[in-house]
């Protein structure tokens, strides 16, 4: 696969750095990750508003003691910022939405726009594995919706960085690249694999009376 120049002024025009240009599978991964969060924290939404009007009201989501939102969602943590976190990933969700449907369309983004995308992933990974250290070890609890927000995050980041890398944006030495290249799938596999043996060993007595 062919890397992108490094993207740095021209030191004889002073000229900055053209756009930079995306692969489709980045604009998919986008797209995807865009529209599979925001409509899980539309529904997060939707059900938080019902529970405020009506303290009674049961969640679809709420399926069993471990597999719940409702709970999730009236935790202080379920409102860490001072109000409902679904409300940042109606705006996230919807602005990552909107630049995949661009980079599909063959638009050439920004550096800097594509390093504030980056950087906006980043901050979700650790705000994403904060909370499932939450959910897990302190609520106890599963929220559904909340896990396809953990897992589209989580692909977010990894394929916008790796366009970053190959494209020259973010700088990494050739043999590192080459390896993530090569291996993106397995460590992305990896990663989700991480997090799934966490929620079995944690709830595997609940799992386990299933069986």
């Amino acid at each position: 696969m062919t890397h992108g120049p490094a993207l740095v002024p021209d030191a004889t025009t002073g000229r900055r750095p053209p756009p930079v240009g995306a692969s489709r599978r980045t604009g998919w991964a986008m797209l995807a990750a865009g529209v599979l969060g925001w409509l899980a924290s539309f529904q997060l939404t939707v059900d938080d508003w019902r529970l405020l009007r009506d303290p009674g009201y049961q969640p679809p989501c709420n399926i069993s003691p471990v597999v719940s939102c409702g709970s999730v969602m009236s935790s202080p943590q379920g409102s860490l910022f001072g109000f409902p976190n679904m409300l940042l990933g109606l705006g996230a969700f919807a602005a990552v939405t909107a630049l995949g449907i661009a980079v599909l369309s063959g638009a050439r983004l920004h550096r800097r726009l594509w390093l504030a995308l980056d950087a906006g992933a980043l901050v979700g990974v650790v705000f994403v594995h904060w909370l499932i250290g939450q959910s897990l070890y302190e609520l106890g609890k599963l929220c559904p919706y909340c896990v396809v927000v953990w897992a589209v995050t989580i692909a977010l980041f990894w394929y916008v960085s790796l366009h970053c890398l190959q494209r020259g944006i973010i700088a990494l030495p050739r043999g590192v690249l080459e390896f993530l290249q090569d291996t993106h799938w397995m460590l992305l596999g990896a990663w989700y694999g991480v997090i799934v043996l966490l929620v079995l060993t944690r709830f595997w007595s609940y799992w386990s009376s299933l069986l």
